[in-house]
């Protein structure tokens, strides 16, 4: 097969971003909360019967809007994965708590719900779930857990846009949900997030805490003659630009859903033999769990042969990285107390897990050449890689 090159990512688009921005402008309203950002809080909230959905700059900052409105402080703790990006975290240690890192599953690479209790504390005030690559945790377990010892739940979904446990979509499961619209996303408009409020308490100190503080979302609404400094607070909106780009994401949002399945099951179809060999291990989607489809990874057996896989498909032109180094053995984790060995699976996941590239547009051609470059490496590389036992003891 014809060498290609295949980058890991390549945003996506849908034909009506530029026209939309153009309106934007010509509307002369090109801040935060004009006329697409509306229309984005509109369908978000009627696509996933969310009680208030509200645009963000990221969803680093719908993290941190979210433990700001939880009042989270110094001397709290979080129940939260290492494995995760360090977003997670910094969004309520910014506020002084400490996270309790916990170990993941095997399967779905979430946090493992049989692990959170036994680390509950007279201090602990939340639990941070992830979910990873847009596959539900066990929020039917982890809900029970909070509701058990009253703590707040906050989805960091930012990888989970449009995908579902049950019959609800992610971030509508806990107090807060988190979603994430970067370039690398399902959907996308650059840098941009979105904070989803499940609990009615909440929803007007979040409007104020993200308008820096100030009531001015209800002097706009003509709810009172003039807005002023009520609270403390950010600058949380995202430009009307912005949100133009991604309305045009969400209006094909089950298309573009329909799209990374296609891809998804091509690479699930295309590897099924290497796994069924012991090579590689392939995604697991529990059957409560509807996944977006979000990222394609595959579980090699050592962190030799992945990292000998990266190299090997960067020289056929294919872009494929490793994912979260386990921020508990970071250094920061260190200061933290935690040390390796600490946390096994995440670890262990963290040195055999290999991403592919997967977007949007990736061709047939593309999909079927990282297939065949991948089943290539273990057919003639791997074995060489395998006689050498200096190398895999160092594993």
């Amino acid at each position: 097969m014809k060498e290609i090159k295949v980058p890991f990512n390549k945003p996506s688009f849908t034909g009506n971003e530029l026209d939309y921005i153009k309106e934007a402008v010509m509307n002369w309203h090109i801040s935060g909360d004009g006329l697409f950002t509306k229309k984005c809080h509109q369908f978000l909230e009627n696509k996933f019967n969310a009680k208030k959905i509200l645009l963000t700059t990221s969803c680093t900052h719908a993290l941190e809007l979210a433990s700001i409105l939880l009042g989270l402080k110094e001397g709290d703790e979080v129940i939260v994965p290492s494995y995760t990006f360090v977003s997670t975290v910094n969004a309520f240690m910014l506020r002084g708590a400490k996270p309790v890192f916990v170990d993941i599953r095997k399967d779905t690479l979430n946090i493992d719900e049989n692990l959170i209790e036994e680390k509950i504390t007279k201090n602990t005030k939340a639990i941070f779930p992830v979910h990873y690559g847009g596959v539900s945790c066990n929020m039917d377990r982890i809900n029970k857990i909070a509701k058990k010892y009253n703590l707040f739940v906050v989805e960091d979904a930012a990888q989970g846009v449009n995908a579902k446990y049950k019959d609800k979509y992610l971030g509508t499961l806990g107090t807060f949900g988190c979603y994430s619209f970067h370039e690398t996303k399902n959907y996308i408009c650059g840098e941009g997030g979105a904070l989803v409020i499940n609990d009615e308490r909440f929803i007007e100190r979040a409007e104020i805490i993200r308008e820096k503080g100030t009531n001015r979302s209800k002097f706009f609404r003509g709810e009172i003659d003039k807005y002023t400094w009520v609270d403390i607070g950010s600058s949380y909106l995202p430009s009307d630009l912005l949100a133009a780009f991604l309305f045009a994401q969400l209006e094909k949002i089950d298309e573009i859903n329909d799209l990374r399945k296609s891809v998804f099951d091509s690479y699930i179809k295309g590897f099924s033999n290497l796994e069924k060999d012991g090579k590689i291990s392939l995604p697991s989607i529990p059957s409560v769990c509807t996944a977006n489809h979000h990222v394609f990874y595959i579980l090699l057996n050592n962190r030799v042969e992945r990292d000998d896989l990266i190299t090997y498909l960067k020289e056929k032109g294919i872009s494929s990285v490793f994912h979260y180094v386990p921020l508990h053995t970071s250094p920061m984790g260190i200061q933290l107390g935690y040390k390796k060995g600490d946390l096994p699976m995440t670890e262990r996941v963290s040195d055999n897990l290999l991403r592919l590239p997967f977007y949007n547009s990736l061709t047939k051609d593309e999909q079927e050449y990282v297939i065949s470059k991948v089943k290539e490496y273990f057919n003639t590389r791997h074995l060489h890689l395998k006689k050498d036992s200096n190398i895999l003891e160092k594993v």
